[in-house]
């Protein structure tokens, strides 16, 4: 016998049909993808290219990571990865553009012993050649490494002199996939070409209840093209939260397994199926483990997807 959860996932899956235009009905995407479950319970997705699995949820670090190594904060931070590592995700997302993030991240990483443990993704922003290989040397350095699984472009920052220096990289083993990222509306169009001139193993892009541009034309397009997709911004740098500081969560959640609005945030995201893994960034212990709720369980029907993109409108 099926429970009422099975049932409500099968629905879903049978229900989604892939986005191909601007309106609210047909942003939602899609063909389903095959599903594990990590260590933790965790949902998981494959990346198209190797297809190697990775959880739904992941982190950033970005201001969370921007910290001194051996102050409270940096103690709390040791307690955020505990959580994030025992609750059975991987993914990290940081760059040398984030402050003082790469060396505070190496330095949790040796001192937890989970240099084993991480899908380590940073990033190459950089103007030149010379640049881009000291900098490189110098994330190795601080994030305690002499490998990456994952090699960014920032922000598509010189990415016809990067982006092969990231495939030089991958050919020598320095890191497994290589990727280009942006984080606002105005650098969709741009990495739309990329996406249909390159071969890309990842890409990394903004989406949220009230941010869906990408899911017109890159997200379909990186489902098509077989890129794995990494979700920044979901919660639109905090700014969502202040939007739902007196409102009730819509009378669906709890079907969903969802009791806060950042679980439902992050579904949100994660319920399009072009998405990877979904990296948010915390400092507090008790915001990891609320965060990685939402990987678990029935995503969003397409109905609950387009409530949710009306409710924020405008």
């Amino acid at each position: 016998m099926y429970s009422r959860r099975d049932v409500l996932a099968t629905s879903l899956l049978a229900g989604l049909g892939l986005a191909t235009a601007g309106t609210v009905g047909s942003l939602f995407a899609a063909t389903p993808q095959a599903r594990g479950h990590a260590a933790g319970g965790l949902l998981t997705r494959p990346i198209p290219s190797t297809g190697e699995a990775l959880p739904v949820i992941g982190a950033g670090t970005s201001g969370s990571y921007d910290v001194a190594v051996g102050t409270p904060e940096y103690a709390q931070l040791q307690q955020v990865l505990k959580a994030f590592f025992d609750g059975g995700a991987t993914v990290i997302d940081t760059s040398p553009n984030y402050g003082r993030s790469d060396a505070t991240l190496g330095q949790l990483l040796t001192d937890g012993g989970w240099h084993d443990k991480v899908f380590l993704a940073t990033k190459i922003a950089a103007d030149s050649a010379e640049a881009a290989r000291a900098q490189w040397a110098q994330s190795l350095a601080r994030l305690q490494t002499d490998k990456v699984d994952l090699l960014f472009v920032h922000n598509l920052r010189d990415w016809k002199r990067q982006l092969p220096y990231a495939r030089e990289l991958k050919a020598q083993g320095k890191t497994r996939y290589v990727g280009v990222t942006h984080y606002i509306d105005s650098g969709l169009p741009e990495l739309e070409q990329i996406l249909r001139s390159e071969a890309l193993d990842f890409i990394q892009i903004h989406y949220s209840v009230n941010s869906t541009a990408a899911a017109r034309t890159v997200l379909p397009l990186a489902q098509e093209k077989g890129v794995a997709v990494l979700i920044n911004r979901a919660f639109d740098d905090g700014k969502l939260f202040a939007q739902v500081r007196d409102r009730p969560l819509p009378g669906w959640a709890a079907e969903a397994g969802i009791t806060s609005w950042a679980q439902l945030f992050l579904k949100f995201a994660i319920s399009h199926p072009a998405v990877t893994t979904v990296i948010p960034a915390t400092g507090k212990p008790e915001r990891q483990l609320d965060q990685l709720k939402a990987g678990v369980g029935p995503l969003l029907s397409q109905a609950q997807q387009q409530e949710l993109v009306r409710s924020f409108a405008g």
